[in-house]
């Protein structure tokens, strides 16, 4: 049978993938407290892309949770809802588009002294759709910017925080 996407080579394209990681001055309890627990009241702020975010699930964040965001990327307004895919206190938080194909994950690792945090994020966009391809590599370019501006934005707010709070 004529497959024209075979023809032109239009199959899966490998994921894009931005990562980036950072030591916060903070322990980890308390990056995850600010990316975790507090994610509705942050990720808006560390993430300035992010116009709108609702939770559409009941009760604190946990693994399950879904949230609606919409974004402005680059001039481009975009809305998905998210899930929770992972919520490990202290350790990881992931969440997945729950119909769009991407993916990111927050690990924190503590350092010899307990109070600070290596914090490593990664993003992923699992499939580039089409009509994207021929600007890959602007894409690829983007999602790593991204991943760049999302770890040091999280440094900076979170101890800034935890400065605010302690002063």
């Amino acid at each position: 049978m004529f497959n024209l996407g075979s023809m032109f080579n239009l199959g899966p394209a490998d994921p894009v993938v931005g990562k980036k990681s950072i030591l916060v001055k903070l322990p980890a309890a308390e990056v995850f407290k600010f990316i975790g627990d507090d994610l509705f009241h942050n990720y808006p702020r560390w993430s300035p892309e992010v116009q709108e975010l609702e939770c559409l699930t009941d009760g604190p964040v946990k693994s399950g949770t879904i949230a609606r965001q919409v974004r402005v990327d680059h001039g481009q307004r975009s809305e998905s809802k998210f899930r929770i895919t992972i919520y490990e206190p202290s350790r990881r938080l992931a969440f997945a588009g729950v119909v769009e194909p991407y993916r990111c994950l927050y690990e924190l690792q503590p350092q010899s002294r307990g109070d600070i945090t290596e914090l490593k994020f990664t993003f992923e966009l699992l499939e580039l759709k089409v009509f994207m391809r021929p600007f890959e590599q602007l894409v690829r370019s983007a999602i790593q910017e991204g991943a760049v501006h999302t770890v040091e934005n999280i440094k900076r707010l979170a101890e800034s925080s935890k400065h605010a709070t302690t002063a």
